[in-house]
């Protein structure tokens, strides 16, 4: 097997240089890091394992990390990625992270069997994240925050939207307002959590315990819940964390005969097409998707083009309404 000291003998340098080349390390000269990237090329060195900074030879194809291909909001990002890297001559691959350690997703990032990443699965480590992340190999994460100087972060004012959503029940007058959460592994939900009780906060309503429910950014989930929130009794409002949850309490409060938004008023999150078409239509708050995409494309093709680029984008949530709240006088 070839080594780190036998790129080092074929390049005339050190194997701390080697080293240094193969992790992203600037603290090289331009022309030595050129000898050893060509030393190992010859060799057909690859370094396995996280860290490993070394691509023998450019494959103009960008991976688009994903957790479940056919998630609504992965299908509403992908337009905007794929344009702004098809005008750049980048071919784009979908992998999934099902299968954590052993998935497709997390195999091509810790091998860098791509030129960068586009990371939208929330169960891919961050530990991964950062240690394969290098000028060789730059990667964007969307929907959570990380601190290295070859990761770029698009991020949505979750907690903003959060807020906002809460905001906007409390001024239709609702008072008793349950909150269904997303993984509680998720950034994006957290946040929207904390904007939920920074509403409430502003206008001291005390959060129940009773009303805030798990769920898991699935419309099974959504459904599940809701017919938890029937047992316990309803309050006057529910947020759920997102469309798919919705939809699926939509669908719990019909098998019930209760009447929405009559009986009880319901907002999602996120604005997947599909929300508009369920009934009610279902009044969300919008994420501006497409533009994440289009810009989360572009920002690696700047990185893969040696420029320079903010570390954190955050993009504003706005209020989608349609006819699944009503304005309540009194409760």
């Amino acid at each position: 097997m070839i080594t780190i000291k036998d790129v080092a003998k074929r390049a005339g340098v050190a194997s701390s240089t080697v080293s240094c080349v193969l992790n992203g390390k600037d603290n090289v000269s331009e022309l030595t890091r050129q000898k050893v990237l060509g030393a190992a090329s010859e060799l057909n060195y690859v370094k396995h394992g996280p860290a490993s900074e070394l691509k023998r030879k450019s494959t103009q194809t960008i991976g688009v990390m994903v957790h479940d291909m056919s998630s609504p909001y992965f299908s509403d990002l992908v337009p905007g990625i794929e344009s702004a890297i098809k005008s750049h001559g980048y071919d784009l691959i979908v992998c999934s992270s099902m299968g954590g350690e052993k998935s497709t997703a997390n195999r091509y990032i810790r091998e860098k069997r791509i030129d960068g990443a586009i990371v939208i699965a929330q169960d891919i480590p961050d530990e991964l994240l950062t240690e394969a992340a290098a000028r060789e190999f730059p990667i964007v994460v969307m929907d959570r925050e990380l601190t290295n100087e070859h990761i770029v972060n698009v991020l949505m004012d979750d907690e903003q939207g959060g807020y906002l959503a809460t905001k906007y029940l409390i001024d239709q007058g609702h008072r008793t307002i349950a909150y269904i959460n997303g993984p509680f592994n998720s950034d994006c939900n957290l946040l929207r959590y904390q904007g939920f009780l920074r509403a409430l906060s502003e206008v001291d309503i005390e959060e129940k315990s009773e009303w805030r429910l798990s769920g898991q950014f699935c419309k099974e989930s959504g459904y599940h819940a809701a017919k938890m929130l029937i047992e316990k009794g309803l309050p006057s409002a529910v947020f759920f964390a997102n469309d798919d949850m919705a939809i699926g309490g939509l669908e719990a409060f019909r098998e019930h005969y209760i009447s929405v938004p009559e009986q009880v008023s319901v907002v999602g999150f996120d604005n997947i097409h599909v929300s508009q078409y369920v009934s009610p239509p279902l009044t969300t708050f919008r994420q501006p998707k497409t533009d994440a995409g289009l810009l989360a494309g572009h920002l690696l093709i700047q990185m893969l083009n040696g420029e320079q680029v903010k570390s954190i984008f955050t993009l504003d949530i706005q209020c989608v309404e349609r006819q699944s709240v009503r304005a309540v006088t009194m409760e």
